[in-house]
């Protein structure tokens, strides 16, 4: 643009120049003339190089300027009570094998004191008694420590929460999108927490909605390339969207935020989705069938490969997600979709109970006792594969002109258990334990062999909820209920307690949102938990009925929550 400003200017004063002698020959009385001619190039001049300017920045913005940038912030405070909170631990030992065992001699002889089996009956002096009465017989419980409960109360807990969405637009049919979160609690950055629950694990697919420090995680990052060979087909590949689905984006007070149900997957994974526009085709308002992949696991990278000892394998996701209508007012979806290899677990990261070292790990546990307020921080790896997974699931919501809101979904699970089991069992299942003597032959130790149940399992859920207007804002109510097997992968839902959804009982939540701007609100909630039984939101180990926990009936190598709330109060600001 300078250029072509310099050209103009030139050519102006050169003819001002070359007519100039010509005028004064002519008429010595047209100099007046000729200033005025001046003064108008003059003027010409400032405004093509203010045209300049306003043009240079606008080249200058549109290249530095391609990634837009937008975000929410969210400050949260929440008010924490645990009821019935029971730790009754136990294995299941297949004693049978084990008295045959000893008596073949291979745990030594029990007369010496110093054997493997002397050591294990002087450290055991009931279990000992018992076992030589012949009241212990086939697979019961070896209990660990003894029973406990009782109440908690964290009556203040504050969270932050910081997500910024990126978007670029590549090419015509080709966008870029992305999502970094921090997610923390106020006065803590460790990263990792006390492995007490099946929540307090920190692994890949639940980072988002698990508070681990002030930095910010890739949540999302992948492309969108559309309207392929100008058909309707589109390909997306990368971190995938798939937390926040409907229709538990209304809780949220924001758009449908991710593309599977929230009520089956609440997930993060890297994968591709294929989709198709069908409803451009057959004249149905937002029908788009698309076909997703994705890994959940990867079981040699980074596992010690190179040592030829894993015995894990990589998990694949394979499925389909349907919106059969979208049109502004009705929204119908049909899911089902499969995990193929899961294993007794994921890579992640926790710091180890002491009350665990105390049971698992007790030459460490000496040392520990010098240092009670200390946790190592260990890498966690699976063990094996322990089965495969199915889920599938139908969800409505109506969307009315007056901004009323009913939804209702419902969902379905399928685990097929395949024998196997780690420490904390197989899939749906409890591990059957067998006794060993450890590498130098020194001390028995409790190993799991097999899984006391290989069937298939079915379970269930069920969510419901309403969303109408209100004075200065709206209200809200939902009720979810998770049967005995019901598994849904739903552990990145940030809820502090766990994730609602993937509950195995009872969960009533309320809330009252108050707009106070279109780009700002007050949220004020109330949840309520009622579990029926254990292990909500983990394949791995039988669910037990909570009420047999608590009346010590029944046994958890976790502690157990019998009824829980959760009170709090967020203000929300998007930009």
């Amino acid at each position: 643009m300078r250029t072509l400003v310099a050209i103009v200017v030139a050519q102006a004063l050169g003819l001002s120049v070359m007519s100039a002698p010509a005028v004064y020959a002519a008429d010595q009385q047209d100099s007046a003339k000729i200033a005025e001619l001046k003064k108008q190039l003059a003027d010409i001049t400032e405004e093509l190089e203010d045209l300049n300017s306003r043009v240079a920045k606008n080249e200058r913005h549109s290249a530095t300027d391609r990634l837009t940038i937008t975000g929410d912030f969210r400050v949260k405070s929440h008010s924490l009570h645990y009821q019935n909170v029971t730790w009754n631990p136990a294995i299941g030992v297949n004693f049978s094998d084990f008295g045959m065992r000893a008596m073949a001699g291979e745990y030594g002889n029990p007369m010496d004191a110093d054997s493997p089996i002397g050591k294990m009956m002087a450290a055991n002096p009931d279990l000992a008694a018992a076992f030589q009465s012949g009241m212990l017989q086939g697979v019961m419980p070896y209990v660990l420590a003894p029973f406990s409960q009782q109440d908690i109360d964290n009556d203040l807990l504050y969270t932050t929460r910081l997500r910024l969405n990126l978007k670029a637009k590549v090419w015509d049919n080709v966008d870029f999108a992305g999502r970094l979160s921090m997610y923390k609690n106020w006065g803590d950055s460790t990263g990792v927490q006390v492995f007490d629950s099946w929540r307090s694990f920190t692994m890949d697919g639940t980072d988002s909605g698990n508070t681990s420090g002030d930095w910010l995680r890739v949540e999302r990052a992948y492309f969108d390339w559309r309207d392929i060979g100008g058909s309707p087909f589109y390909l997306s590949i990368g971190r995938r969207p798939s937390t926040y689905g409907p229709p538990s984006q209304y809780r949220e007070n924001e758009l449908r935020g991710g593309t599977p149900s929230g009520h089956l997957v609440n997930f993060n994974f890297d994968g591709l989705t294929l989709g198709y526009k069908l409803g451009e085709v057959i004249g149905v308002d937002g029908m788009v069938v698309r076909f997703c992949y994705g890994q959940g696991f990867e079981s040699q990278w980074g596992n010690g490969e190179l040592f030829g000892d894993t015995v894990t394998k990589d998990t694949h996701l394979g499925g389909f997600n349907i919106d059969v209508i979208n049109d502004g007012n009705h929204f119908l979806q049909l899911t089902l979709f499969g995990a193929k290899d899961i294993n007794d677990g994921f890579k992640g990261t926790m710091a180890f109970p002491n009350q665990l070292a105390a049971i698992f790990a007790p030459t460490m546990y000496q040392d520990l006792q010098k240092f009670d307020s200390f946790n190592f921080v260990t890498r966690v790896q699976p063990s094996g594969v322990i089965g495969d997974m199915y889920l599938g699931g139908i969800g409505y919501a109506y969307e009315s002109d007056e901004d009323q809101k009913f939804f209702a979904s419902f969902g379905w699970t399928q685990a097929n258990g395949n024998g196997n089991a780690g420490m904390f069992g197989g899939m749906l299942s409890d591990a059957v334990f067998t006794a060993e003597l450890n590498a130098d032959g020194t001390e028995i130790i409790m190993s799991p062999a097999v899984a006391d149940d290989d069937s298939t399992h079915n379970g269930y859920g069920v969510y419901v909820g309403m969303q109408i207007p209100a004075p200065y804002g709206k209200v809200g109510l939902e009720y979810n209920y998770g049967s005995k097997y019901w598994t849904p992968f739903t552990q990145a839902q940030d809820d502090p307690i766990g994730s609602k959804l993937a509950t195995r009982g009872h969960v009533v939540e309320g809330y009252y949102i108050f707009d106070v701007n279109p780009k700002m609100f007050i949220k004020l909630a109330g949840l309520y938990y009622d579990y029926q039984y254990t292990g909500s939101g983990t394949p791995v180990g039988a669910p037990q009925k909570v009420s047999d926990v608590v009346a010590g009936r029944a046994y958890s190598l976790l502690p157990v929550v019998d009824k829980a709330y959760d009170i709090n109060a967020s203000l929300t600001v998007n930009f």
